[in-house]
């Protein structure tokens, strides 16, 4: 199943559509910054999942920027994800988007789209530093969260050990949820 990322278009300059050159100031940081932002981000809102689920570290993604002429820009978008383990079922997942929406909210960002399906919801909002989330569930029960930065500074970037397809992690990414909880896996 492939991951839906928050992504936001980029201007001309690289910047994002609607941006100021305010903004721009505030908003700027290189690849290994976004990265270590969104791993940060994902990283907190595990945490504020109690009780605690299983994960395993998502595919990263980059996609690079370009001007409305399809020319590059020297920036890129970059994504990073998590993928839970732990098996949500269908009664609890309105739960878990209930939990991570406050989170979210709690921490800065606003809630830009909401898909209330009981077999495949999803949730994605946004934060005035330039990071965006969502978290999504897939066909298969899989539960996936995702944090990105668009346009970010081209850089070198490091990665957690355990990152799919990089030194130190699996050469793909576990996306079937597996373990049970009591609460998160029941059907009451």
């Amino acid at each position: 199943m492939a991951m839906l990322a928050a992504v936001t278009a980029c201007g001309p300059d690289g910047a994002q559509s609607g941006q100021t050159k305010s903004d721009e100031r505030v908003r700027t940081m290189n690849m290994q910054q976004a990265g270590e932002g969104s791993e940060n981000i994902l990283d907190a809102t595990l945490a504020a999942i109690q009780p605690p689920v299983k994960w395993a570290y998502g595919a990263p993604m980059q996609e690079a920027c370009s001007t409305d002429l399809n020319e590059p820009t020297g920036k890129t978008t970059v994504t990073r994800s998590r993928n839970i383990l732990t098996i949500v079922s269908p009664h609890r997942r309105g739960n878990l988007l209930g939990v991570v929406q406050r989170y979210w909210e709690s921490a800065g960002f606003k809630v830009t789209s909401v898909r209330d399906d009981g077999s495949m919801p999803w949730l994605r909002a946004s934060r005035a530093d330039g990071f965006s989330v969502s978290l999504q569930v897939g066909s298969v029960g899989n539960v996936f969260l995702s944090a990105s930065f668009a346009c970010a500074e081209d850089s070198e970037m490091t990665y957690p050990t355990g990152t799919p397809g990089k030194p130190g992690g699996p050469r793909v990414e576990e996306l079937k949820p597996r373990e049970r909880s009591e609460f998160w896996s029941g059907e009451r």
